[in-house]
């Protein structure tokens, strides 16, 4: 199964979770994989778990609130490999639990600068590389950016403007043979709800279950494969769409 075999791929928050998962099936596939993350660490750490089922992958130590390492993750893709292909623009951090009106203002811009103009900043260094020859970026948005929730404007709000962004970017690019796609996670097994003590908390975890019809959280691995099918070439007439990985949430 190495229909990538030859392409480059970017990940980013690719050291642990969706990312990390995401990392690997890609290599899986063929492809050489840049891991970009803050958490360089973990980043190379999944550099070694790609290497070691035989892919080939580097570390690219990136902050996604800074244009310059967007821009440098990039040119180390085209460094290291000879190009770019794909981008799973995948970074994001979840901001507190608040009700609106007490929501502290430094967080919401925190979220936003991460969630939503940490994937514009990359998009934004993607898409060259790619208008040559063609490309598929999928970002990372979530059933968020389809609904509200509460308590938690800023990553609501960040999320729906994820989406935006990939509707806009998938127009402008669709004459380049660019297709710009998202994937809207459900509440998934990863590090970020075991933070929230989601994953930790029985009662709690129950509850998030229950928002899903088929009754359990998603497995990142499970999110990971709705992002290679989308740069996949099976998925060569789907551009601009948002894909709910969701276990049914959004059925409700």
């Amino acid at each position: 199964m190495a229909q990538f075999s030859g392409d480059v791929a970017i990940v980013t928050g690719g050291s642990t979770g969706i990312g990390r998962e995401t990392a690997l099936a890609l290599a899986d596939r063929g492809a050489d994989v840049v891991i970009a993350d803050v958490n360089v660490e973990g980043a190379e750490e999944t550099v070694d778990a790609v290497e070691d089922a035989g892919g080939d992958a580097i570390a690219v130590e990136t902050d996604v609130t800074e244009t310059d390492d967007a821009e440098a993750m990039v040119d180390a893709a085209v460094e290291a490999f000879g190009g770019l292909d794909y981008a799973f623009n995948n970074a994001g951090i979840e901001g507190e639990q608040a009700p609106t009106a007490e929501y502290p203002e430094d967080v919401w811009t925190r979220v936003l600068d991460v969630n939503l103009r940490g994937v514009f900043r990359c998009v934004q260094a993607e898409l060259p590389a790619m208008v040559e020859g063609g490309g598929a970026i999928v970002n990372n948005a979530s059933v968020l950016g389809q609904v509200g929730f509460e308590n938690a404007a800023a990553y609501t709000a960040a999320k729906h403007g994820v989406l935006g962004l990939t509707k806009v970017a998938a127009m402008e690019y669709a004459s380049e043979d660019v297709r710009v796609n998202a994937v809207c996670p459900g509440f998934v097994e990863t590090p970020m709800l075991e933070r929230g003590g989601i994953t930790t908390d029985e009662e709690m975890r129950a509850q998030v279950e229950a928002l899903h019809p088929i009754g359990r959280l998603g497995e990142p691995a499970e999110i990971a494969e709705a992002v290679v099918w989308l740069c996949s070439g099976d998925a060569s007439f789907v551009t601009g769409t948002a894909m709910n990985v969701d276990g049914g949430y959004l059925t409700r």
